[in-house]
């Protein structure tokens, strides 16, 4: 007979679990997806990082929520030299992310975590998937950093690179300058041809920037990329890239303000602020009238990273709603025991599950793309809007039933539920709310020639199995091409292309790992996701919902 507990036995609580090594699929996923003397060198960082996700980095994460950034305007002698407070557990995050484990440094240069070579995208990712489990807010300031320091090389003269990529690259907090994207205007939001902000040249040769932005996170960044518009030069050619000093090369600072912090519902550890330039100095990055476009490649770096932290949150949050399930006694019986609660799990797995394997799908094209693959080039193009539009919109409900998991518990700040469901609101805003990007797969679809890349892709995971998803996946590319004709379409073809391409995603690493519950996840997309389904009808999912829980 079960003996409900009582007191403080009655909740569970998750405090210092190491979040890697309950991960059933953690080590499983690494192994398969990093070559293996990485994945061999990675596994002690990847199991102390675990630790530190259910300990001190959580206390950090909680601590730097409950004390957001506070501006100051003036020092104590009345100069007018800006500043922004940050709590001290939000610098000792950033220690961890910047110095420690170096996430903006890995993917640019060797030596990061002893690692003698530059590292794959798919091993930045995995360790960033861990660290936000903990912490949201502080992987945006991360993720800019590493897509300016990514684009600068890709589109900056020698003469910038040379001068700025190794402070964005150093794991050195002195030397150190963390970068941030300065592109959202209140006129100017997902609509670039309205920048209003303008570029004027100099006697110098460089640029002087007029004109205020109204969303700028990290805006106290070593530097930041800006959209601006030549003068009165009309459209969208007229904008152009610049990359934006906090400090001039003979120590001052540049000219521009922070005119105030938002106060936002989420992300409350990480400062975003308005600002306004009043003649910046900036320098010119790549072609005059390519300034968007260029732009993009640091837009799509952080919607895929957006769709990484995506998938670390809602698995954060299942692992809060099965240790709870698992421990928390109602009515005699242990939660995940009962089959209402089974299926409310596995429906949370499943989509979290999802986004992992797309997060390491997009993370291999990326770093084939890298190295000149054309294919993998605009592969990684649509699976990057695709992870961004459908993980970003799944994280806010994953989140919301693991609350309800853990009851009234969960409800209040003490735990950690409540802030994983304000900050996973914030995934899809922020570079692109979910309209935009759902027709920026249409967009990879049609100018770029991404479908029949996909689409190849999918059917090379599957190989001759499965027909049922051979079927899907003709349906998933007939949808598609009816959406380019009819944009209202755009979201669930979008999510069409998703679901087909975890699914096979799951079929694949069911197979080489072997895995029956990745089998299971993938046969359960199919079913809720893909294929026709009659709402009344009385359908059972028991044996894949066991051989998913079975992990547990």
């Amino acid at each position: 007979m079960h003996i409900a507990p009582q007191g403080a036995a009655a909740v569970p609580d998750s405090q210092d679990v190491n979040f890697f090594t309950v991960d059933p699929w953690g080590a499983a996923m690494a192994r398969l997806y990093l070559p293996p003397p990485l994945y061999a060198h990675l596994m002690p960082h990847f199991e102390t990082l675990g630790g530190l996700v259910g300990g001190a980095l959580d206390g950090e994460a909680a601590a730097a929520d409950r004390n957001p950034p506070q501006l100051h305007h003036r020092n104590r002698r009345g100069e007018d030299v800006q500043h922004i407070e940050y709590h001290p557990a939000y610098l000792s995050m950033t220690r961890r992310a910047f110095s420690d484990y170096g996430f903006a440094a890995m993917s640019h240069r060797p030596g990061v975590l002893g690692w003698p070579s530059a590292m794959p995208a798919a091993a930045k990712y995995a360790l960033t998937y861990l660290f936000v489990q903990s912490e949201f807010g502080l992987m945006c300031p991360v993720n800019m950093t590493d897509s300016l320091a990514r684009t600068l090389r890709r589109y900056g003269s020698a003469e910038l690179v040379a001068r700025y990529l190794p402070a964005l690259t150093s794991t050195d907090m002195d030397s150190l300058r963390q970068g941030a994207m300065f592109m959202t205007e209140q006129g100017a939001g997902s609509d670039i041809a309205n920048t209003a902000v303008i570029a004027e040249p100099a006697e110098d040769g460089n640029w002087r920037l007029r004109g205020e932005k109204w969303f700028c996170s990290n805006p106290d960044a070593g530097m930041a990329l800006v959209l601006a518009r030549r003068g009165d030069s009309p459209g969208l050619k007229g904008v152009s890239l610049f990359l934006l000093p906090r400090e001039l090369p003979d120590g001052t600072l540049n000219s521009y303000r922070i005119v105030r912090l938002k106060d936002k519902l989420g992300t409350r550890s990480m400062a975003s602020g308005e600002i306004s330039l009043a003649g910046a100095t900036a320098y010119l990055v790549g072609e005059p009238d390519a300034g968007f476009k260029q732009m993009a490649d640091m837009v799509n770096s952080s919607r895929l990273s957006n769709g990484v932290r995506a998938a670390g949150m809602m698995r954060r949050a299942c692992a809060e709603a099965i240790f709870v399930a698992q421990r928390r006694v109602a009515f005699g019986k242990r939660l995940i025991e009962m089959p209402l609660m089974r299926r409310q799990l596995t429906k949370m797995i499943l989509p979290a599950e999802q986004a992992r394997s797309m997060l390491f799908q997009t993370a291999d094209a990326m770093t084939r793309a890298d190295a000149g693959d054309e294919a993998a080039r605009k592969l990684l193009r649509v699976l990057t809007p695709l992870i961004k539009f459908r993980a970003c919109r799944d994280a806010r409900k994953v989140a919301g039933d693991a609350m309800e998991v853990r009851g009234g518990c969960g409800y209040i700040e003490d735990f950690p539920d409540a802030r994983l469901l304000r900050d996973s609101h914030l995934g899809s805003i922020w570079e692109g709310t979910s309209n935009i990007v759902a027709l920026d797969v249409l967009r990879a679809a049609e100018r770029e020639g991404a479908l029949p890349v996909l689409a190849a892709h999918v059917a090379g995971l599957l190989g001759n199995a499965r027909p049922d998803l051979h079927d899907a996946l003709a349906r998933a590319q007939a949808l598609t091409q009816a959406a380019l004709g009819n944009p209202a379409l755009a979201r669930q073809a979008a999510s069409a292309l998703y679901h087909t391409t975890t699914a096979a995603a799951l079929h694949w690493e069911g197979e080489r790992l072997p895995c029956p519950a990745r089998a299971a996840l993938s046969a359960l997309v199919l079913h809720h996701r893909l294929a026709p389904r009659d709402p009344l009808a009385q359908r059972d999912d028991t044996a894949q919902e066991d051989a998913v829980l079975a992990m547990f």
